[in-house]
């Protein structure tokens, strides 16, 4: 039995960055309401930069990705790079707020200045504060040297959770009993509510999914073979778990055997049309936990939790659609064809398919069959040569993109890219200079070496927009308490 997708119900971009600015900017106009001692404007501005920092830390909790209802719009590529450039601002301006205290000091007198900062650092009424800020310099340190650091990937998470906690809750602590502003009145209370939702979000993130993953199990019912070290893992509802309500291109976040846990899953695509019933994965071994997926046993207990993204066609409508994977990337290319073959799908249908070497390449028996039941046309591309090899060598090109699009509309046609970093920034600026709105590329990518997109700058330009108008709140702030 089939289950229809559901409806998405997703926040606007606009939506999204007017509450951001709204939540980041409300204490200091909570702030405003009550008189302060007169300072002078570089310690209002140290007040101010301590205040949205500490309100940027909580929303942090909120743009992890886990939240259909945000990350629905924009995607999660785009999501988590917002929440990384947040983190980077919310650590500056957390940064500067004790140097700009001790700023007009040091101007006047920089040995009684170095003295005042080193109290602040030291005293035991700001310790929390100090606490905070190492706690969040830690976190975004190891966020960025992630791929370096010799961790297991559940270890960082985990340490990535408990530094999140003790820099919101220290942080927390430090306002209500040394801040200037956050004593008493609206603004106390103001953070006493943000505490409380910052706890009902980590309850809705661990315990609430953690008793829904035991609750409606799934089970494993095979593991197969696809391509080198490429595995499709199959699995299926347990008695009373109801089918998972998903479109075509979404994922889900697995995590398996009788001790799930939320902070121990892994994304995956769904490789699967909603029209059949259970789900299917295709997974490449990579680390600890996909080396394991083949030796699984048919029975074994999954968690899934989804499905999250928009890397779907009812999002991305398109009169044609080209579909590109690279590598491991087949897995949600995979989902959207096979839904396209089950639907009878009658729009042109170009596939591009990189892989390293041709024992990487997944699936090759049924996307021959799908030539059958669509108008489909493929590509097959192997940086490596071997004398069994039917498929054309090299790199997804630019003159090559432009014979995929032969006789297609780029203004009508939609890209569905998936793969390395690499390669999605250079065949998304390759498909923009051939024609192709912005609008109608879309990606995901499982790692995020290779640079930016010309459609990644842009993102970023938003983002930096937003965070500015936060910058510009503190200024006035400065200048008005």
């Amino acid at each position: 039995m089939t289950h229809a997708p559901r409806t998405p119900r997703h926040a606007s971009g606009a939506l999204l960055a007017l509450i951001y600015l709204a939540a980041c900017l409300a204490p200091l106009a909570l702030a405003l309401l009550r008189p302060a001692a007169p300072a002078d404007p570089w310690e209002h501005a140290a007040a101010g930069l301590g205040l949205v920092a500490l309100s940027a830390m909580a929303v942090q909790f909120v743009t992890s990705g886990r939240f259909h209802v945000i990350s629905a719009r924009l995607g999660i590529d785009r999501i988590m790079a917002f929440h990384k450039i947040a983190a980077w601002w919310a650590l500056a301006a957390l940064l500067l707020h004790p140097l700009l205290f001790v700023l007009p000091t040091w101007a006047e007198n920089p040995a009684l200045g170095t003295e005042r900062l080193t109290a602040y650092l030291t005293l035991p009424r700001y310790r929390t504060g100090v606490v905070a800020l190492a706690a969040l310099l830690l976190l975004v340190l190891s966020a960025a040297l992630r791929e370096r650091l010799p961790w297991q990937h559940e270890t960082w998470r985990a340490g990535h959770l408990v530094l999140g906690m003790v820099a919101i809750f220290c942080g927390l602590h430090h306002a209500i009993t040394a801040g200037r502003f956050s004593a008493l009145g609206a603004l106390n209370g103001f953070w006493w509510l943000t505490g409380l939702a910052v706890l009902l979000i980590l309850a809705t993130l661990y315990l609430w999914r953690w008793a829904r993953l035991h609750r409606a199990p799934w089970r494993v019912a095979s593991v197969t073979k696809r391509a080198d070290r490429i595995w499709e893992l199959d699995v299926q509802p347990a008695p009373g778990t109801p089918p998972l309500a998903y479109r075509a291109g979404q994922f889900a976040w697995i995590t398996t055997g009788t001790h799930r846990f939320p902070l121990f899953d892994h994304p995956f695509s769904i490789a699967d049309s909603p029209r059949r019933p259970g789900l299917s994965f295709l997974i490449k071994e990579l680390g600890d936990f996909t080396s394991a997926v083949p030796a699984l046993a048919p029975g074994t207990p999954v968690g899934i939790d989804g499905p999250y993204g928009n890397f779907t066609l009812q999002d991305h409508p398109g009169d044609a659609i080209l579909l590109i994977a690279g590598g491991a990337g087949i897995g949600p290319i995979m989902g959207l064809l096979r839904d396209l073959a089950a639907t009878g799908d009658t729009r042109p249908v170009r596939l591009a398919y990189a892989a390293g070497h041709p024992d990487n390449f997944a699936c090759l028996d049924e996307i021959a069959a799908a030539q059958e039941t669509l108008d489909l046309r493929t590509l097959l591309l192997s940086e490596e040569d071997t004398p069994s090899w039917q498929g054309q060598l090299g790199r997804l090109t630019h003159e090559r993109l432009e014979t995929m699009l032969s006789g297609l509309d780029p203004a009508r046609s939609v890209a569905m890219i998936c793969g390395p970093g690499r390669m999605i920034t250079a065949v998304s600026d390759a498909l923009g200079d051939l024609g192709m709105p912005m609008r109608n590329i879309v990606y995901e990518r499982f790692d995020y070496a290779g640079g930016t997109s010309r459609q990644d700058r842009r993102h970023r330009r938003h983002f930096y927009g937003v965070l500015g108008i936060v910058a510009l709140g503190t200024a006035g702030f400065a200048l008005l308490a």
